[in-house]
């Protein structure tokens, strides 16, 4: 009988077994000695059968049910549908934690001319496909809002579907803006950095600025809908806010997703933070941020989620969930989604025009004027791949995980660092090790939150298998 190469790490009640697939289940030592020693039992060859991990030859229906699951974790690279433009770097506020090298609100030079429009515009014109997404971001794309007008009227005469966000500061709004704001396809993106007093601290400084951010949220949740509205908080590992207070905070206004970001190695935050800190200072506050949701959903009828947590948890439970672009296998840049920088120049991702600012590397991939010229991208994607990887081989996680060479670059100016030495590595075991964790542990509590968090009625305790 044929068995599927099986990956392991020690767990706390035993050790935890993966293939090439994403199949897993538990075992005690004494199986890893025998499959190590290639000395499997009759008992060891049924559970591995009966749970797709063995086979009777390459032929069989359950070695091609192995090989399609296998397939159906890997990307496929789409039609480009899904572009981040930046219509403008000035910016009216000055976060010490900016990831991008954003300008002052009156500096010059730092906007689309009449020309990149026209190119951006014809730019769009040539895409194939027939539904789009369109990303506004800045510095504050709202000081554009005549340009946001124009590309939204151009696509959606040229589109069947659109969909627009605007990533905005929510700082100053005008009336036209709230016009445009509250039209049926155009989605708002803010920053909501937990409590009051640490919004203030880290980006509006002022009590006069702060007072602005909560009066235009407030207004953005009652005409906009919370369906509508997003908000994300930028967390400083060093002082970050309380589990329960950010939970509260955006609970309260109507937020039951959070996605949790460190402040990123980017832009003006290369100034004030390391790129090379411990992950373990992160990883130790979300793992406390996971415990307190579990809390907190356990008497909520409104219950919560970490959303990158929830996205890699489904990634663990079924295939093919690759809708976020940060997580995939291969993850192929450059082809489903593209930059256009304030200057016209194309990039394959936000992360990566900021590499290219700070003189790192050039990873622009032509502008809008003369095309496309991703050679260089077409390089480093040989890479975008963790299935052959020495460092990755041997990782039960494999199936799951996939890999950020832009991050790479941008900390440590290389992709060939040791897989375990590198931040995406380091956050990316932990998060894994705590959704198996849960997955596993019998605490009601817990396996309500899984039952939400993976979209089910409740959770199927049959997910956690265990070989005796």
């Amino acid at each position: 009988m044929l068995v599927a190469p099986l990956k392991f790490r020690t767990a706390n009640d035993g050790i935890l077994f993966a293939d090439d697939a994403g199949g897993y289940f538990k075992a005690e030592e004494d199986f890893l000695h025998r499959y190590v020693c290639d000395e499997l039992n009759e008992s060891d060859y049924d559970f591995l059968s009966n749970n797709g991990h063995a086979f009777d030859d390459t032929n069989d229906l359950s070695y091609l049910g192995f090989e399609h699951r296998f397939a159906s974790r890997l990307y496929l690279q789409a039609d480009l549908d899904y572009v981040i433009l930046v219509p403008t770097l000035r910016c009216n506020l000055a976060c010490g934690y900016c990831q991008v090298s954003r300008v002052n609100e009156g500096t010059p030079g730092f906007d689309w001319s009449a020309e990149t429009l026209s190119a951006v515009i014809k730019f769009l014109d040539g895409l194939e496909t027939r539904n789009i997404k369109v990303e506004f971001q800045g510095g504050e794309p709202l000081l554009r809002l005549d340009v946001i007008r124009q590309v939204i009227a151009f696509c959606r005469q040229k589109f069947e579907r659109c969909e627009f966000v605007i990533c905005t500061n929510l700082q100053d709004v005008s009336d036209d803006a709230w016009e445009v704001l509250r039209e049926h396809d155009v989605f708002t993106s803010t920053s909501l950095d937990a409590t009051r007093s640490i919004h203030q601290a880290q980006r509006t400084v002022t009590p006069q600025k702060t007072d602005a951010f909560f009066n235009n949220l407030d207004r953005a949740i009652e005409w906009l809908g919370p369906d509508k509205v997003s908000a994300l908080p930028t967390i400083d590992p060093r002082k970050p806010p309380t589990p329960k207070g950010l939970i509260d905070s955006f609970a309260n206004y109507g937020f039951r997703s959070i996605y949790l970001r460190p402040v990123n190695y980017q832009g003006f935050a290369r100034k004030k933070f390391d790129a090379c800190a411990n992950a373990s200072l992160w990883n130790q506050y979300h793992a406390s941020f996971i415990d307190e949701m579990v809390e907190f959903n356990w008497n909520s009828d409104e219950p919560v989620e970490e959303y990158y947590f929830t996205h890699c948890l489904r990634r663990v439970l079924r295939s093919g969930h690759n809708h976020h672009a940060d997580l995939r296998n291969p993850n192929i840049i450059g082809h489903s989604y593209l930059v256009v920088d304030f200057d016209g120049k194309l990039y394959p991702t936000d992360e990566a025009r900021m590499v290219t600012r700070v003189g790192q590397f050039d990873l622009s991939m032509g502008d809008v004027f003369k095309g496309l010229k991703p050679d260089t991208i077409d390089s480093l994607n040989g890479e975008a791949l963790n299935n052959f990887h020495p460092d990755c081989v041997h990782c039960p996680y494999q199936a799951f995980c996939g890999v950020d060479l832009v991050d790479d670059i941008s900390r440590y100016g290389r992709i060939d660092l040791p897989k375990h030495l590198t931040d995406f590595c380091q956050r990316h075991t932990y998060i894994f090790d705590k959704i198996f964790s849960m997955i596993y542990s019998d605490d009601p509590k817990i396996q309500k939150s899984l039952a939400i968090w993976s979209g089910s009625v409740r959770f199927d305790q049959s997910l956690a298998k265990f070989h005796r």
